[in-house]
């Protein structure tokens, strides 16, 4: 049954580098969410040399999408090579600042799965590093990178057609199949919590649709109502946001998706501006046969429908190259990035246990 855990989306190749201009590794394959971070960057143009994880049977099942890649020995190997620029990794949440910084260290770039860190002293010490080195330490983000009616959202708005933004409501249920989970998944001190994990999604959607460069948490809630067999495992959570420019968000996320729902989660987004609003449902059209990356808008000028799978891409894998290559900021800047983070850390830290 789909979870979210294996969600790796394919796009149409749109190379913005040479061939062999841009090489990157793979490693810490602890989260399924490598494969979609990969196949972006290869879209892209990046070419994949390296994979490295301790465990052979990850190794293997990666060289299954990927098989023009070459095992690595140690993560050494992958580090001390002055041909990657970039490092891609999905380790287990508690230990991806540390590798991050390992990278940096490096002289690489890092791209992780999120949520980047469990606590802020992992974050403060990446911030000094990746100042330090300056390299890059970047999130994927995939509720909004990776999904095409979110990346079309985001050039609505900033078009104007809906105003000035001032709410953001996201929905981020996921499919919990907890036989099909590792051992860390359940352990508090290793996911950090609802709303630092999943939680990150939505407040980083909150930060670039609204165009705020910080943002206050307001209240945060979260509750175990249906998995008490897990007892450190949150399966609900929910917050409230005000950005330093007004802006609100208010966003839910669970573990709570029932079987009979055709995919992972009904995750959505609403956006309301000043002279309209944006929904998306991302991911499923719920009881009808149309699928996900469904955007409806309705400002001054009406309502409109767009169907959107396939037709817009995933432009941030190749800015990202190009970031990289060039010194630049333009898929996603560092400040946003860490901001986004420190944010969900923050309410995962105050926020009220419930039911």
């Amino acid at each position: 049954m789909s979870t979210g855990y294996d969600y790796a989306p394919k796009g149409k190749p749109a190379p913005v580098c040479r061939p062999g201009e841009f090489k990157f590794a793979a490693v810490a394959l602890d989260h399924g969410h490598i494969f979609g971070q990969c196949n972006g960057l290869a879209e892209a143009g990046g070419e994949l040399k390296w994979v490295f994880d301790p465990d052979p049977a990850k190794v293997e099942a990666f060289r299954q999408k990927f098989p023009q890649v070459e095992p690595a020995r140690a993560l050494n190997q992958v580090l001390e090579d002055s041909e990657i620029q970039l490092v891609a990794a999905a380790a287990v949440p508690s230990e991806r600042g540390l590798l991050g910084c390992q990278v940096m260290r490096a002289g690489k770039h890092y791209f992780t799965d999120k949520t980047p860190f469990t606590q802020l002293a992992q974050l403060t010490e990446a911030k000094r590093v990746a100042a330090e080195t300056g390299k890059k330490y970047i999130v994927y983000y995939s509720e909004r990178l990776h999904v095409e009616c979110a990346v079309f959202a985001g050039d609505l708005v900033e078009q104007g057609t809906i105003g000035r933004v001032v709410q953001v409501l996201g929905l981020g249920p996921h499919r919990l199949n907890a036989e099909s989970r590792p051992a860390w998944f359940f352990e508090k001190a290793k996911y950090g919590g609802i709303l630092c994990d999943i939680g990150s999604h939505q407040i980083e959607q909150f930060l670039f649709y609204s165009g705020a460069a910080d943002a206050k948490v307001t209240s945060a809630r979260v509750a175990n109502y249906a998995n008490k067999k897990y007892p450190e495992l949150e399966d609900f959570g929910d917050a409230t946001l005000v950005a330093d420019n007004g802006a609100a968000s208010y966003f839910r996320v669970d573990w709570l998706t029932p079987n009979g729902l055709r995919t992972w989660g009904d995750g959505r987004t609403i956006i309301l501006g000043t002279d309209g609003y944006i929904e998306m449902r991302k991911y499923i059209d719920v009881a009808r046969e149309g699928g996900g990356d469904q955007l409806f808008i309705v400002n001054q000028d009406g309502e409109k429908h767009f169907s959107l799978a396939g037709k817009v891409g995933f432009p941030f894998f190749g800015q990202l190259i190009l970031d990289c290559l060039n010194r630049t900021e333009s898929a996603m800047t560092q400040e946003h990035a860490f901001k986004a983070a420190e944010l969900c850390l923050q309410a995962q830290a105050v926020a009220q246990v419930i039911g």
